[in-house]
């Protein structure tokens, strides 16, 4: 441990009352911050992160903080190339369904249907494209609070419906603060529908509504509140006895909304676990156990909502707290924490997908 590069950082924003006896990878300091401890705390960590060390922070009496000094582990610089071959094999995976979805009958001959995979392509690239723009939201906003995050990691995957089982990124390192947590969970999701909205708009522009059909077993999806306001101002009510059939790209569209919603769910881990987190602290845990007991109970209408509560469980409804717990959110951070949970509602779907009668 470099004690006199900490020493000299530390005393600049904290008047030190104890130093512990340090040992080869720790360093426990008390003392008061010179001035606002919010606003110095953070100060203090940005500095240290930068110089290769996580400060946790937490108060300890009236008036007294305390900072445990850990230096951080030294990792090799990652290698993008599995995250270049996942991505290509999920563009894979989604042209092929993408094109099945345009022409289920290219399945019983493999060699025409990769001649007519290009068919696949509104639906890949607007998919991939929402799926890219919500991880990068993250990566960026991770790197810029200091946050060891790594690139996407796309899933390929040949279900009928997606073609890919979604992205996510890795956080290699702890958080900073619930400022940082909470920019960080919010940036992929609106990201994502920074995107998203423009291009659903497109495709349901491109849709159109055909005679109504009664073929039992046949798959339906659900409308959130924003697709529905959506296809009513690009498509208007359907006339009597029709459907809308969605283009590939409001279909693309539909599935980012409904990717959006997932990951806003209030538990662990999930976009939604980081803004709860950094909203109401350590009352996340009471809000994740709350959300999952609503996922139980629409489970009774899509057992889908089963899958991914348990799915949830073994990541860990819980979340870990960030290293500064001195710093809390600004009024504006809070809005936007507000905004997503909104987000959450509007593109929520309480039945995605079902079978006709």
């Amino acid at each position: 441990m470099e004690i006199d590069l900490i020493r000299f950082s530390v005393e600049k924003y904290l008047k030190i009352v104890e130093w512990s006896q340090p040992t080869e990878d720790r360093i426990q300091i008390i003392g008061d911050f010179w001035g606002r401890a919010e606003e110095e705390s953070e100060k203090l960590a940005r500095e240290l992160i930068s110089l290769g060390f996580y400060p946790w922070i937490r108060r300890v009496g009236e008036g007294y903080y305390e900072i445990i000094i850990v230096k951080s582990p030294k990792r090799g610089k990652s290698k993008p190339t599995l995250n270049i071959i996942l991505f290509l094999l999920t563009v894979i995976s989604t042209l092929t369904i993408g094109a099945l979805q345009q022409n289920p009958d290219l399945i019983k001959d493999i060699g025409l249907l990769f001649s007519k995979i290009y068919l696949g392509v509104p639906f890949s690239f607007t998919l991939m494209f929402i799926l890219l723009s919500h991880e990068l939201g993250h990566y960026f906003l991770a790197k810029k609070h200091q946050v060891d995050a790594t690139l996407p990691y796309f899933i390929p995957f040949p279900h009928p419906l997606v073609g890919t089982l979604g992205a996510f990124i890795r956080i290699r390192s702890p958080i900073p603060s619930e400022k940082a947590l909470l920019d960080i969970g919010v940036a992929g999701p609106f990201m994502g529908m920074i995107v998203a909205l423009p291009l659903t708009a497109l495709g349901l522009h491109l849709s159109y509504f055909v005679p109504l059909t009664n073929q039992p077993g046949a798959i339906l999806i659900g409308d959130s509140l924003l697709f529905k306001l959506l296809a009513l101002v690009f498509k208007g009510i359907p006339p009597n006895g029709y459907d809308l059939v969605l283009h590939p790209i409001a279909y693309a569209g539909w599935l980012g909304f409904f990717v959006t919603a997932l990951n806003l769910i209030p538990i662990g881990q999930l976009d939604g676990g980081h803004i709860s987190y950094a909203m109401f602290g350590r009352k996340q845990r009471m809000v994740a156990k709350l959300a999952l007991l609503a996922l139980i109970i629409l489970g009774v209408k899509w057992p889908g909502w089963w899958t991914w509560g348990i799915l949830v469980v073994i990541l860990g409804i819980n979340h870990p707290a960030p290293m500064n717990e001195v710093a809390s959110l600004d009024k504006r951070r809070k809005l936007v924490g507000i905004l997503a949970f909104i987000l959450l509602i509007i593109t929520f779907i309480p039945v995605p997908f079902s079978l006709s009668k």
